[in-house]
């Protein structure tokens, strides 16, 4: 979810995502007059913190001003929340952000997936293609979930869970 966000963004600011030195794609965006650095690690999942040490580092960000976006289980399907800090609820993503960082204090968009049926496992679950009516509630929570790191950049976290938060 969180490689179709900053894709989104790219394209909305007119920009194309390219290979980075940090093992990952980048692109360099204005959005509102501010500058804003997305990128899509191309490690695996649990070793993006490789990557994303890399970029902070490079571009010199604060955990202030760094905004991971990602699945989330524990959310329902479709419904995206931004949040400041706070627990890795097993997420090998985010362990291995923290790791990398030495710090989990980044904001987050969470996008919901949902649990998975029955007793499927939830590393098989995030790997699958969702089905067609689970699709169009996630391409709708990619929107919302780009406005949310937009409305992060343009009048801050505060007012982004705000927002984000309260839609039902």
């Amino acid at each position: 979810m969180g490689a179709e966000v900053v894709a989104l963004l790219a394209q909305r600011a007119g920009e194309r995502l390219k290979r980075g030195k940090e093992l990952a794609l980048v692109a360099e965006l204005r959005i509102g007059g501010r500058r804003l650095v997305v990128a899509f690690p191309q490690t695996w999942m649990n070793e993006s913190g490789q990557s994303a040490g890399a970029l902070v580092r490079r571009h010199d960000v604060g955990m202030d001003r760094l905004v991971v976006v990602h699945d989330e289980l524990d959310l329902p399907t479709g419904r995206v929340k931004v949040k400041l800090g706070g627990g890795l609820a097993g997420h090998k993503g985010l362990q291995s952000l923290k790791a990398h960082l030495g710090d989990a204090g980044f904001m987050r968009v969470r996008i919901g997936i949902g649990r998975p049926p029955g007793r499927a496992s939830g590393a098989d679950y995030v790997l699958k293609r969702p089905g067609k009516a689970e699709r169009g509630e996630l391409d709708v929570a990619v929107q919302q979930a780009a406005d949310a790191v937009e409305l992060i950049l343009a009048e801050g976290v505060d007012v982004a869970m705000a927002r984000t938060n309260g839609v039902t």
